[in-house]
């Protein structure tokens, strides 16, 4: 499919009712593995991932075309549709967009930085415009906003308004759906999603996050894994070393395909 098929394609896996599960990748491999496993039906890029496997920290210390390139290799290793988390957009998050979609993104994560709501709002309606002219209307803008992982010394009933505003504003400006990473409870999850809509809301797989299947009663659109598959896949890594280090032997593996 061209890249408009898939992104409607992966507009559709949100719209639909049954909770949408992606666990992010970080390089050909991971991005192979993860297709050829059962259920797998979109892929999701780790901006941290890819940065730490490249030697660099979070937070667009690495250069965008450097970022690019890994997505770009991404999405040569799947035929499924792959959004990129851009972290904040490299400073013209429309560019940024326009130049995704030039080597095959269908969707984005990018995160408002807590800007105001109103410039934030018009950086979602400037990228989905950038989108609509390159030719992909259906682009899957995952606005997100990072009210609760920057959260200050602020109660829960104030960063919660303040993730209902921001997501309200982000889907009134264009995003299809907004992204809230953090240790959400239960109530704040069904708060937000009676605010957004059904199939609205997107988050992080976390420790002590709600079950998925109740995630899906909610009206949760999808759960993504940011870095934490690169870090159960490290974690394993370093289990091994210890192993051998220590006189054992290699633990089973299954042959990869």
């Amino acid at each position: 499919m061209d890249s408009a098929a898939l992104a409607t394609r992966l507009l559709d896996l949100h719209r639909d009712p049954e909770l949408l599960t992606v666990v992010n990748v970080w390089d050909a491999i991971s991005a192979k593995v993860v297709t050829e496993t059962p259920g797998t039906v979109a892929l999701a890029t780790a901006s941290h991932s890819i940065a730490a496997t490249l030697g660099y920290p979070d937070g667009e210390v690495i250069p965008l075309d450097e970022m690019l390139a890994m997505v770009a290799r991404i999405i040569e290793a799947t035929d499924l549709p792959v959004s990129a988390d851009l972290e904040g957009g490299y400073g013209d998050a429309a560019e940024t967009i326009r130049r995704a979609i030039g080597i095959g993104v269908v969707g984005a994560n990018i995160e408002d930085q807590m800007k105001p709501v109103a410039e934030a709002a018009q950086q979602v309606a400037d990228m989905m415009a950038a989108a609509q002219a390159e030719g992909v209307p259906d682009f899957v803008l995952n606005a997100r906003t990072d009210t609760f992982l920057r959260r200050g010394d602020r109660s829960d009933d104030e960063v919660l308004a303040d993730a209902m505003e921001r997501g309200r504003a982000y889907l009134d400006a264009g995003a299809p759906v907004v992204f809230v990473p953090g240790p959400l409870t239960e109530s704040q999850v069904e708060a937000l999603v009676s605010e957004l809509g059904p199939q609205r809301l997107t988050l992080i797989g976390l420790p002590g996050t709600p079950p998925l299947a109740r995630l899906a009663e909610l009206g949760v659109a999808r759960v993504s894994y940011g870095p934490m598959s690169q870090r159960v896949a490290l974690t394993a890594l370093q289990d091994m070393v210890t192993t051998i280090h220590e006189g054992g032997a290699v633990p089973p593996f299954r042959p990869l395909n």
